[in-house]
C-alpha cells in the first residue's frame, strides 16, 4: 500500500522487517508533487516504537504509533508526534483517530494534501483477544447473521463477531464525519477519498491466528472511492489487488506512475475504457506460512511450503519465498463461495490445478521470485466430479 511493490520485492514480507531507507512510498511521490503528506494511526513499517523520522516513509506531519494495538487502548489512544513525543488522544480510538485527520484537514485546506489515515479497528486488541467495540455497539450486533464459512468451521466467530461487528459500525460513522467535513469545508469537488483495507479477519477458522491466509475471508477486502475521477457511481467487477491501489491514486492525481510500482493504474477500469486486465490476482503470505495462491472469476488455487506449519508464532524463522511447495487446495468460488470443499487432489480436476499451477508459477515469477516446484496434491478419487473444458478456463 506505501511503494506499490510486493512484499518479496521491498524484503517487508513479514512484521517486524523495516521499510528501506531507499523505498520511495506514497508520501514521497505526493510530497515531489508539491503535496503537503500527512500520517495517522498505525505505521507497522518501522520494527520499533516510536518511530524515528528516517523510517517514517517521507511523510512531512506525523500522529502515529508504529504498533496502534501495543501503544494503546480501545479507549486510551496514544501516538507519537514529529517530535516522537506521546500524545493521548481523547475519544473511543477510532473517534480520536478520525478527530484528528479532521484537524489536519481543516488546518491544509488551502493547499493542496496527501492524508494517509490508518485504523486498527476491526483489528482484535492483541493483549486482551478481544474485539473491543464501543461501549453499546458489541450489544447491537451479538447473535447476528454469521457467514457460512465461519458458521461452518471451528474458530471463534461466535464469540467475537458481535464486537468485529461493532467496531465496523463505528469505523463507518468515522468515514461519515470525514466526508461531512469535507463538504463543510467545500473540498468535496477536488479531494479523492479512497477506502479499503489490509486483510480481512477469518475468526481462526483457518489455521491458529485470524488472518494469513489465502482464503476469500482473509483476502477479499473492501475498496471505495469517491471525488473526482470516481463520480459515476456503480461496481467494478475486474479482479484488483493491493498492489494495484497505489498506482491509482498517483495516476488520478495527475503524478506520473514509476516503472518500479508492479501494479497498475485501475483508472482504465474506471471508465469504462477497453482494456487488458489480467484476469487473475497473485496472492503472497510470508508469515506464520510460506503460502502463495492465485485467484480467478471462477478457482482459487493455493499453495504452501512443505515442513512449515500453518502456523507459528516464531515468525524470524521464516523465508520470504521458497524453492518448493506443495499443493494445499483448490476451490470452485462458483460452487462453492465459501470454500467449504477442497478440490485438491481430485482426478476430475487435475487439469484445472495444472492449468492453474502453470499460471501461478507465471506470476511469482513476474513478481520477482524464483520459479519454485510445486508438488501435487496426494490423488483422490473423482467420484460424482465432473468438469467441463470450459470451465477449466474460466
Amino acid at each position: 500500500m506505501q511503494t506499490g511493490m510486493y512484499p518479496t520485492t521491498t524484503g517487508c514480507y513479514r512484521n517486524g522487517i523495516p521499510l528501506p531507507r531507499d523505498a520511495k512510498t506514497l508520501g514521497h511521490y505526493f510530497k515531489e508533487a508539491g503535496y503537503q503528506t500527512g500520517y495517522i494511526g498505525k505505521w507497522h513499517l518501522a520494527g520499533r516504537e516510536p518511530v524515528p523520522p528516517e523510517l517514517r516513509g517521507g511523510y512531512d506531519f506525523w500522529l502515529a504509533a508504529n504498533a496502534l494495538e501495543h501503544s494503546s487502548e480501545p479507549y486510551d489512544t496514544i501516538v507519537y508526534d514529529n517530535d516522537n513525543k506521546p500524545v493521548k488522544l481523547p475519544g473511543y480510538r477510532v473517534d480520536a483517530l478520525t478527530d484528528a485527520a479532521i484537524d489536519y484537514i481543516d488546518r491544509h485546506q488551502h493547499h493542496p494534501f496527501f492524508l494517509f489515515i490508518s485504523y486498527l479497528e476491526p483489528h482484535h486488541q492483541n493483549r486482551t483477544d478481544d474485539f473491543p467495540a464501543p461501549d453499546g455497539y458489541r450489544e447491537r450486533y451479538t447473535s447476528r447473521w454469521i457467514p457460512p464459512d465461519l458458521m461452518a468451521l471451528e474458530g471463534s466467530a461466535h464469540r467475537h463477531l458481535g464486537g468485529y461487528y461493532g467496531m465496523v459500525k463505528r469505523l463507518d460513522e468515522a468515514l461519515g464525519r470525514l466526508l461531512d467535513a469535507l463538504k463543510s469545508l467545500r473540498l468535496t469537488d477536488n479531494t479523492i477519498v479512497f477506502f479499503t483495507s489490509d486483510h480481512g479477519c477469518h475468526f481462526k477458522t483457518r489455521n491458529e491466528e485470524y488472518k494469513r491466509s489465502c482464503h476469500e475471508s482473509s483476502i477479499r477486502i473492501p475498496a471505495a472511492a469517491c471525488g473526482p475521477g470516481f463520480n459515476g457511481g456503480g461496481q467494478i467487477h475486474e479482479l484488483v489487488s493491493l498492489i494495484d491501489f497505489p498506482p491509482t491514486l498517483l495516476d488520478a492525481a495527475g503524478i506520473p506512475v514509476p516503472e518500479r510500482m508492479q501494479g497498475r493504474s485501475m483508472l482504465p477500469l474506471i471508465r469504462r475504457e477497453a482494456v487488458a486486465w489480467p484476469q487473475e490476482v497473485f496472492i503472497q503470505i510470508s508469515e506464520s506460512q510460506v503460502g502463495r495462491a492465485i485467484r480467478t472469476r471462477k478457482w482459487k488455487y493455493g499453495v504452501t511450503s512443505p515442513g512449515r506449519p500453518e502456523s507459528r508464532t516464531d515468525f524470524g524463522t521464516l523465508d520470504g519465498t521458497a524453492d518448493e511447495y506443495v499443493e494445499e487446495y483448490l476451490y470452485d468460488l462458483e460452487a462453492d463461495p465459501y470454500e467449504l470443499r477442497n478440490l485438491a487432489g481430485y482426478e476430475s480436476h487435475r487439469r484445472v490445478a495444472d492449468r492453474l499451477k502453470q499460471r501461478l508459477v507465471e506470476r511469482m515469477v513476474q513478481a520477482g521470485e524464483p520459479a519454485p516446484r510445486i508438488l501435487d496434491a496426494p490423488p483422490k478419487p473423482a467420484g460424482q466430479l465432473r468438469v467441463t473444458e470450459e470451465e477449466e478456463w474460466l
